[in-house]
């Protein structure tokens, strides 16, 4: 007599088959995900050799303090920036004033933008070409920087694009190939298809629960068709 019904245990094969089955892209996709996080280099994949290994920074004289400039401004942070070669004041993270002559700056414009992305980019990067986004969806490579910004394309074989925030002029990133295959993977790696950070998600939840069912429905099969296990059963039923 087997350890479970004949009829148990064709419902446990079923289980355990069609779970495989409906998990085991998934699986896949976890393992191949896994294997090219293991074997790439971070650094490569934020694109730190794209970007030049010593960047200068700058030297201002003469500059006059904000309350000079602007009587009665009330401060809660300030920032001094370089924008095109000119010295800023980046003023409650809103308000980007001329360190000299206070005049306000509502938006870098696109020749501003090419040169501060000059300063960071390596220098045998050719420009392709330069463009304003003021929104980006779900699913975009610069789904989560200030709005709006600038977008500069080089002409590289791996597309590379770097983002200047508008407001302030800040180097924002750089996108290339090898992040948007690391970008693909690590979603369906998180299973978030939304953010992509959100490892608390009710699919991967759902996934992981089916995972474990399947492996021990696997267990399972292994122990009531194993014949040692059978043969144990039938000594301890004499």
């Amino acid at each position: 007599m087997a350890v479970v019904k004949r009829k148990t245990a064709k419902k446990i094969r079923q289980t355990h088959r069609y779970l495989g089955i409906f998990i085991g892209i998934q699986f896949l996709m976890w393992t191949i995900s896994g294997l090219y996080f293991s074997w790439t280099d971070i650094d490569e994949i934020h694109g730190d050799h794209l970007r030049k290994t010593e960047i200068k920074s700058p030297v201002f004289q003469d500059l006059k303090s904000p309350d000079q400039l602007r009587p009665g401004l009330e401060i809660e942070s300030l920032q001094l920036k370089e924008i095109a070669g000119k010295p800023y004041y980046w003023v409650n993270s809103n308000l980007l004033i001329n360190a000299k002559t206070g005049a306000v700056k509502e938006e870098i414009s696109k020749d501003d933008a090419l040169k501060i992305a000059g300063r960071i980019m390596r220098e045998d990067l050719n420009v392709k070409g330069i463009e304003k986004i003021n929104n980006t969806g779900k699913h975009h490579e610069y789904r989560s920087g200030p709005l709006p910004a600038y977008v500069i394309s080089y002409d590289n074989s791996q597309n590379i694009k770097a983002y200047v925030a508008a407001k302030n002029g800040e180097f924002q990133t750089l996108r290339h190939r090898d992040w948007r295959w690391f970008d693909f993977l690590w979603m369906t790696h998180t299973m978030d298809y939304e953010g992509r950070d959100d490892f608390n998600n009710l699919l991967l939840r759902a996934f992981s629960l089916l995972g474990l069912i399947t492996v021990f429905s696997g267990f399972l099969l292994w122990f009531i068709s194993s014949p040692r296990i059978i043969k144990l059963h039938k000594r301890l039923k004499k």
